[in-house]
């Protein structure tokens, strides 16, 4: 596989539902990003894929607000991440995480309505939005009692997917939601996400480190390395046209 050496961002989308400019961030005297410029395109799904301290949580944790940039702008639905009301901002992006992080005295229906009942949601309306994300997933409702230890990692993880869904939020951020799972569980995962794509379209920002996941779920591709986008673009061509050496090593170890 040749290499050919080209600027990444010269296959940035359109229309971007998330923006990226000249964004630093460090921890103490650790430089994540220097300079970040990326644009993340509206109503499809992005894998943002890299090795370990690549940045690729960070980059999620500065969309929500969790994490400040140090200079530089980020944009949500072209509004700047605000420094106050970060609750109400955070209500409109969905967040899952690895191992699901589920509240474990919680049964999952109380885990996946919690939000919609600080949002003062009927009782009605709650319990109508769950059935319909349980069976969107592929759950029983008979696991609605039940409480986090009472089921499955794939349970769970499908259970923090609907969490994240609940209140319908137009940005859904994945933080590796399906690395804790065997392999046959994360098939399952895949064919659950795809059906929530379907019926519950939003912008969606999918970390992972998997390739083949990526390759599968994704209609956006940004490789990361040591906080520095090496590549983006559609999945097909940056796996057939690797731009960097960097990448090239990435898409040979892991789909050669």
């Amino acid at each position: 596989m040749g290499w050919r050496t080209i600027v990444a961002e010269l296959e940035l989308p359109v229309e971007p539902a998330i923006l990226f400019d000249g964004v630093d961030k460090s921890f103490g005297t650790l430089s994540v990003f220097r300079h970040l410029s990326l644009r993340l395109p509206k109503d499809q799904t992005t894998a943002i894929v890299g090795t370990s301290g690549s940045g690729k949580t960070t980059l999620l944790q500065m969309i929500n607000g969790l994490e400040r940039a140090n200079a530089g702008q980020i944009e949500v639905l072209g509004q700047a991440v605000p420094t106050q009301h970060l609750e109400a901002f955070r209500r409109g992006i969905g967040y899952a995480v690895q191992g699901a992080g589920l509240f474990p005295h919680l049964t999952a229906r109380e885990n996946v309505t919690l939000v919609a009942k600080l949002e003062g949601w009927s009782e009605e309306q709650m319990e109508e939005r769950f059935r319909s994300l349980l069976d969107t997933v592929g759950l029983s409702a008979e696991l609605a009692e039940r409480l986090p230890r009472q089921l499955s990692g794939g349970q769970q993880q499908r259970l923090g997917i609907c969490r994240a869904l609940m209140l319908q939020p137009p940005i859904l951020l994945l933080d590796e939601p399906f690395s804790a799972v065997d392999p046959i569980t994360r098939l399952g995962l895949y064919e659950s996400f795809e059906q929530v794509r379907q019926t519950h379209p939003s912008t969606t920002v999918l970390v992972t480190h998997d390739l083949r996941e990526a390759r599968r779920l994704a209609d956006f591709l940004v490789i990361l390395d040591q906080g520095k986008v090496v590549q983006s673009g559609i999945p097909q061509e940056v796996l057939e046209h690797p731009a960097t050496p960097y990448a090239e090593r990435l898409i040979e170890s892991q789909l050669s």
